[in-house]
Formats: C-alpha cells, sequence, structure tokens
C-alpha cells in the first residue's frame, strides 16, 4: 500500500466528495417533495394524474438509473433539449428516487384510518389543515423506515453519475486507477470516502427512527 500517493490524493477524493454529497443532497430534498405529491395523488385518487404518476413508477423502478442518465445527457439533446451534467445528474436521481419515496409514503398514507380523516372534517379543518396537521405527520412517522432506507440508497446511487464526465468519486478512482495503476490505494480511498458520507447518515437516521418509535409508543 502506497501511503505517500493515498496523502497526495487526499484533496481530490475531498473535492469528489464535496460534489457527491452535493449532488446527493439536492437528488433526495427533490425524491421527498416528488414522492409526497405522487403519494398524495394515489392516495386521493385523482383522476387522469393517478395513472401518470402509476406509469412514472413503474418506468423508473424498472429502468436502471445508468440508462435514465443516458437519456438526459445524451438522448433529450437530440430533441432539442439540453442540460449539463450536474443538471442531469439531480434529474435522474430525483426521477430514480421519487418513486421508491412515493411508494414509502404511500404505505403511511394508507395506515391513516378513515375516521380520522371524518374526524377532522367534523371539526371544522380544511382538506390543507387536515393534510398538514393530520395526515402527513403520522405518515411521515410510519414511513420514515423506508425513507431512511431510500436516502441511504440515493446516496449509494450517486457512484453511477461518473458517466457524465462528473469527477465524483468513482470517476475519480477510474481515472486515478487508469493513469497510476495504483488500484488498491485506489480503491481504498473509495471505501473509505462512502464510509465517510454513509456511516454517520445511517447512524443518524437510526438514532432518529429509534426516536419517533419510542415517542409513538409513549404516546
Amino acid at each position: 500500500m502506497d501511503f505517500n500517493f493515498i496523502i497526495e490524493n487526499i484533496p481530490k477524493y475531498y473535492e469528489a466528495m464535496k460534489l457527491t454529497v452535493f449532488i446527493g443532497i439536492i437528488g433526495i430534498v427533490f425524491s421527498i417533495l416528488i414522492g409526497i405529491a405522487c403519494a398524495l395523488i394515489l392516495y386521493y385518487k385523482v383522476p387522469v394524474i393517478k395513472q401518470i404518476v402509476k406509469i412514472y413508477i413503474e418506468l423508473s423502478r424498472n429502468t436502471p438509473l445508468v440508462i435514465q442518465l443516458f437519456f438526459l445527457y445524451f438522448g433529450l439533446p437530440k430533441i432539442g433539449i439540453t442540460f449539463n451534467s450536474h443538471v442531469c445528474a439531480v434529474i435522474g436521481l430525483s426521477f430514480l428516487g421519487g418513486s421508491y419515496m412515493c411508494e414509502a409514503f404511500r404505505s403511511g398514507l394508507e395506515s391513516i384510518t378513515k375516521g380520522q380523516r371524518e374526524s377532522g372534517l367534523s371539526i371544522g379543518l380544511t382538506e390543507f389543515q387536515l393534510v398538514t396537521n393530520v395526515i402527513l405527520p403520522q405518515a411521515f412517522t410510519v414511513s420514515f423506515p423506508a425513507v431512511a432506507a431510500n436516502i441511504v440508497f440515493l446516496l449509494k446511487e450517486t457512484s453511477v453519475i461518473g458517466i457524465l464526465a462528473l469527477m465524483e468519486l468513482m470517476y475519480l478512482t477510474r481515472d486515478l486507477i487508469g493513469l497510476y495503476y495504483k488500484t488498491n490505494e485506489s480503491l481504498f480511498m473509495l471505501v473509505v470516502a462512502y464510509l465517510i458520507i454513509i456511516l454517520p447518515v445511517s447512524i443518524i437516521l437510526t438514532v432518529i427512527e429509534r426516536r419517533m418509535r419510542y415517542a409513538t409508543v409513549g404516546n
């Protein structure tokens, strides 16, 4: 193991980590927003749009992220729609994550009994107040374990965005291996970098999940 090589390239991995985390966070935020919107559409069975959401979920979950990214970056320019690599990466991650988040939130929404909705309406709550103050908080508590698993999954999926020539962790590792043939050292830094990113997130989400569970049991 060439530790001098590792030390020399730590700054490069630091920059790659920042890009990976940046795209991952934005992608996760949009995934959650898309997931909530789609889950509510399915929950309220909105005509026409409900069918579009179902098609989106099937398309997203049954095609690899790499194909979605290729379509965004290489396919759309053929019809005059062009995005830069960063935007394509965020759109691709959000498109994939939104469908998984939708399924997670839908399971939470389905756990809400009709009686709670009827009780809310009977005391004068508007539909918006009912959703924001009664339905979504409870649904989020139920669906949080699945949402947390999806967050970790999406952070791992950032390893694919290197196909867009973005200098993220996987792209940098392949680049260093190709230039210097330092396979063991490069892979070691890749593993450490992903552990630094994902392990704290996983621990924090686990702690939040336990506290939410205890709070629910306590109530």
